[in-house]
């Protein structure tokens, strides 16, 4: 087994003009077909092992993804640019640009969506475990994650 730790580092500075270079992927969820996310990867690209730190961009029309709680892993989102409304317990809520959410391990459920005219972009973070449960009360949907496989069962 290879230690990660003993792999070469690659360098913890990406300059602007590189963020903006990333290639981003398009993530639809699997359980709504609206929610399609475009992201970057700034914490992989750094090579960081735990943490996940991501410039997402969602179109107008879409959702970021399906409305579900964490309850492994921690998670953020700080508005860069544009409009959206969070769902958050039900709640919905106008974010803009320079707002914060913070979701700890079994937080409310929450998601978010744009249906305003400009692209809604966003920083996210958070753990970058091994494993998490994830669940979708809409849905009547829990996700079990081991690595990249994910298995979804009826909750």
């Amino acid at each position: 087994m290879t230690d990660t730790h003993d792999q070469p580092h690659p360098h913890p500075l990406i300059k602007a003009a590189a963020i903006a270079a990333l290639p981003e992927h398009a993530f639809v969820h699997p359980l709504n077909d609206k929610a399609v996310r475009h992201t970057r990867s700034l914490a992989g690209t750094t090579g960081c092992l735990h943490l996940g730190v991501y410039v997402v961009r969602v179109q107008p029309g879409h959702h970021s993804t399906e409305y579900h709680r964490h309850r492994g892993e921690e998670e953020f989102l700080y508005i860069l640019s544009g409009r959206g409304i969070a769902t958050i317990d039900d709640e919905p809520f106008e974010v803009q640009t320079g707002d914060f959410m913070g979701f700890r391990s079994d937080s409310p459920a929450h998601d978010m969506h744009n249906p305003f005219e400009e692209d809604l972009v966003y920083l996210m973070g958070g753990y970058d475990l091994d494993y998490d449960v994830v669940e979708y009360p809409h849905q009547g949907t829990r996700m079990y994650r081991l690595g990249d496989r994910r298995t979804y069962e009826p909750m």
